[in-house]
């Protein structure tokens, strides 16, 4: 049975409150090069709150706005994962997720096999693949990431500007310090070895 809401767990970028505003009122975010269609329907998240996932973040890939390695999602690499839970209707997420696949907006999607199983992939690329981590107050906790494992890409080192996003995301949604936030994305696949705590936390306001 499709709910009428979930939970879309951000573990990257869209921690931050004002980069997920772009998904869902559509536009272009400042420093990046993309437009947003944004969702149907434009109504603010119900609700956020603080929520940590099992597993662990790697840098891998290109990322097409950011330029640099993209955040991504394993469960099975050693964690917890710091992560911003947003309460958003079905056909939000469902057009969230479609932004995210680089797709266009517009179609719900079929949550029956994510919830059941705890994983579906609509495509073979990044962010196409959904993943269930729990629930909470009766609504599931989906996240997207790709099909593959970690250690089956080869880690790429993220950009200033996307760091600072995540930082931000930490800070608003866990309270994090500028030394806790460094310490936590210094060391992370594909960031470890080319940022330092020092250079995290000089990117942090």
């Amino acid at each position: 049975m499709q709910p009428t809401h979930v939970w879309y767990a951000a573990y990257g970028s869209n921690m931050s409150a004002a980069r997920l505003h772009y998904y869902i009122q559509g536009g272009r975010p400042p420093g990046t090069t993309r437009d947003y269609p944004g969702c149907r329907d434009k109504t603010p998240p119900a609700r956020d709150e603080p929520v940590m996932l099992p597993g662990g973040v790697y840098f891998a890939l290109q990322s097409r706005v950011w330029g640099g390695g993209l955040a991504l999602y394993d469960p099975a690499l050693t964690g917890p994962v710091p992560a911003r839970a947003y309460l958003l209707t079905t056909g939000q997420f469902s057009d969230l997720a479609a932004q995210e696949m680089h797709r266009p907006p517009g179609t719900d999607l079929d949550l029956t096999d994510v919830i059941t199983t705890g994983r579906h992939q609509f495509g073979p690329g990044r962010y196409e693949t959904l993943l269930a981590a729990g629930t909470r107050d009766g609504y599931p906790i989906l996240t997207l990431t790709a099909p593959w494992a970690s250690s089956d890409v080869e880690w790429t080192a993220p950009t200033a500007g996307y760091l600072q996003q995540i930082g931000t995301g930490l800070r608003e949604t866990h309270g994090w310090t500028r030394d806790r936030i460094a310490a936590y994305v210094s060391d992370l696949p594909g960031a470890r070895g080319h940022w330092s705590p020092a250079a995290v936390a000089d990117l942090l306001p």
